[in-house]
């Protein structure tokens, strides 16, 4: 798991700077981040790193809740279904722009039912293998595959998770045949591949680095479009399969009706926030790139990331189940 303290502690004091003001009393009572994912994961960090900057900087507390299930659509209906007063909030990923296509019974649609308020940050992944795999690179990887067709598994947090398409979308593009076997979270997915009971799966570098440079797991290559500064002696997968790029990506969202005015009090804070040295070097260890955008500028990149994850799920011939 990912260190909150070092995400949050060496920040505490830099967030006594003057905030935005806006007109609107809010928030009047504390303010709820709810997390459709379970404990630990990315999305469950990134809340948690804002949590505490936002309560100094607007005078209220700002609560993470963990509110997993239904391929992240139970938490996700219930900021849909919220009061639209500012007071709940969504932390979400591409998972939610992969759902929009691979759950058409969902009971929200995501940018009908809840506006955007501030993108967060982009990060990468890791493909790891169990050391009882018999390859050590990449290629080796892509030829083993090709040789036993539907043979091998790989883990993922869970059906239509970044994880999940990313492990789809590798095989479609290499030409090979991989079998999904979903967890209900990332926790539980690297144990089983720690433990030799999955032989591979994509995963968050910083998390997974622990792993590789301890030897319980072999790092074969990153999905960024250049090579990781955190795991520089792999290879980037595109330059095995050529093209391929996989990452998550997180942001805030609110109920559709929330004011306009506690919508852009949020977004100036949170890129206050990611403008600030401290956070670009806590971002780094954690293997993100903070992703500082306008309310329209990420409400115009939550639109075409549902039509990339359209356009991978299809090619891939990805399903929920």
């Amino acid at each position: 798991m990912i260190s909150r303290r070092v995400a949050l502690g060496s920040l505490t004091a830099l967030f006594a700077a003057p905030s935005v003001r806006a007109q609107a009393p809010w928030p009047t009572r504390p303010v709820r981040i709810i997390v459709p994912f379970g404990l630990g994961g990315s999305a469950d960090v990134a809340a948690r790193f804002l949590a505490e900057p936002l309560s100094q900087a607007l005078g209220q507390p700002f609560v993470v809740e963990n509110r997993p299930g239904g391929g992240a659509t139970i938490g996700t209906d219930a900021v849909a279904k919220a009061a639209p007063d500012g007071h709940t909030l969504l932390l979400m990923s591409n998972t939610h722009t992969a759902n929009e296509t691979l759950l058409p019974s969902r009971p929200y649609v995501l940018l009908r039912d809840l506006a955007p308020v501030a993108a967060i940050n982009v990060a990468y992944h890791v493909l790891a293998i169990h050391p009882s795999l018999p390859v050590r690179t990449l290629p080796e990887l892509v030829a083993h595959l090709k040789a036993n067709p539907g043979r091998v598994d790989y883990a993922s947090s869970g059906p239509g998770t970044p994880y999940h398409i990313a492990g789809e979308v590798f095989a479609a593009m290499a030409g090979v045949e991989i079998n999904h076997i979903p967890f209900r979270g990332s926790n539980e997915a690297r144990t089983a591949v720690i433990a030799g009971q999955v032989p591979m799966m994509f995963d968050a570098i910083p998390t997974m680095r622990e792993q590789i440079t301890g030897g319980r797991v072999l790092g074969l290559a990153t999905t960024g479009p250049e090579r990781s500064p955190l795991l520089p002696e792999l290879p980037a997968v595109a330059e095995t399969v050529a093209g391929y790029e996989a990452s998550i990506w997180l942001g805030l969202m609110a109920p559709a009706a929330v004011p306009r005015a506690v919508v852009d009090r949020l977004n100036a804070e949170v890129n206050r926030l990611l403008a600030l040295p401290a956070t670009q070097e806590a971002q780094a260890r954690m293997g993100a790139l903070p992703m500082p955008m306008t309310i329209e500028a990420f409400r115009a990149f939550v639109t075409r990331d549902v039509d990339r994850q359209r356009e991978w799920i299809r090619m891939a011939r990805i399903q929920a189940n």
